[in-house]
């Protein structure tokens, strides 16, 4: 079960990571052809919600590889889901149906979860 939890929190740490530091460090118009939704967004909200995902990234991430609290990993997948959930009801209140990313995001975190509960209890 470790290994199926490292197939799957890898690449959505490495996602998060990303899209996390995008949101943390470009400007408004630089996140608008990726993420519509920012013009609807205070800045300051998209700056937390880049920030939320970097840390979330590396709760996946770094509590297990070094065996320091790897419980920790739990919330953040958590964390993710949770995320997923909101993103989702951002787009659908937009009127933009394309949230095939979001579900898939949202599934990926949720068997996180699961995994992530079954290893580290």
């Amino acid at each position: 079960m470790t290994a199926a939890y490292w197939v799957l929190a890898g690449p959505l740490a490495l996602f998060y990571l990303y899209a996390g530091g995008l949101k943390t460090a470009r400007s408004r118009e630089r996140l608008r052809p990726m993420m519509a939704w920012v013009d609807s967004t205070p800045m300051p909200v998209v700056r937390a919600i880049g920030a939320a995902e970097v840390l979330g990234a590396v709760g996946l991430v770094l509590p297990p590889a070094t065996g320091i609290a790897p419980a920790a990993a739990l919330p953040a997948a958590v964390g993710f889901v949770l995320l997923q959930l909101a993103a989702t009801g951002v787009h659908l209140r937009g009127g933009d149906r394309r949230i095939a990313l979001n579900l898939t995001l949202l599934a990926t975190a949720a068997a996180a979860v699961t995994l992530a509960a079954a290893v580290w209890r």
